[in-house]
């Protein structure tokens, strides 16, 4: 299978961004800059946010998120954030001052992707260049086909931030929309400890949250596992 890391006619891809307003333009009507994820410093209140350490995310009516705990660290490593039959897996990490890590790590996404035997397709979309990855999956029923995910990030001060959309959000415009609206509104709270470029920030259970069940323990709501366990939901 031909693999590349090319920029593909939107039409061939099945996913076609909106327009959306430019930084000029809201400077304009005075709508202000709509250019999120923000960090702390931008916005530095609490208030309407659920705070997981490193992350704050918007209270959203219909979102809910799990938090992705690694299995042999018991460290948490990603927030996935879910609504309407769409996710969205959030990972922050500490960066250099003066370089940038998207560009980069583009490049390590589609040669992991490669490996798999899937491809990956550069996009301009609404949140940015974007990846636009398929990988080969079986099916429940045993027949073969692809997984769809869509790689987004931010390169912000001391920090990056790395979204992967799944689900119709991955293809579907319209269906991406209130979790892009979600990404947007992310704020990023670096902290001042000095840490190695690409290091995970550290990220916590909201303080309302119910603790994680234990091995053994089943969760509040027999549901089959996926990634990490449910433990709130937002709005």
């Amino acid at each position: 299978m031909a693999f590349g890391r090319r920029r593909k006619d939107r039409a061939e891809t099945g996913y076609v961004p909106q327009e959306q307003e430019t930084d000029t333009e809201a400077a304009e009507t005075g709508t202000g800059p709509q250019t999120g994820p923000f960090d702390v410093a931008d916005r530095p209140s609490e208030e309407g946010y659920v705070d997981l350490g490193a992350l704050r995310i918007a209270a959203t009516q219909g979102l809910a998120l799990r938090l992705e705990v690694e299995e042999k660290t018991k460290r948490v490593v990603a927030v996935t954030l879910d609504m309407d039959g769409s996710s969205l897996q959030l990972q922050a990490f500490a960066a250099p001052k003066s370089e940038t890590l998207w560009d980069e790590i583009r490049g390590q996404i589609v040669k992991s992707v490669s490996s798999q035997g899937g491809t990956a397709d550069e996009l301009e979309g609404r949140l940015g260049t974007e990846l636009l990855a398929r990988v080969p999956a079986q099916a429940q029923d045993g027949s073969k086909g692809y997984r769809v995910a869509r790689f987004v990030g931010v390169d912000g001060p001391r920090w990056f931030l790395r979204g992967v959309f799944g689900g119709p959000a991955a293809m579907n415009p319209e269906a991406a929309a209130p979790l892009e609206e979600v990404f947007r509104n992310v704020v990023v709270v670096r902290g001042d400890a000095p840490l190695p470029p690409r290091d995970l920030l550290q990220l916590t259970l909201p303080r309302d949250a119910s603790p994680l069940p234990k091995r053994g323990e089943e969760a509040a709501k027999p549901e089959p596992p996926k990634r990490g366990p449910e433990i709130t939901t937002i709005g």
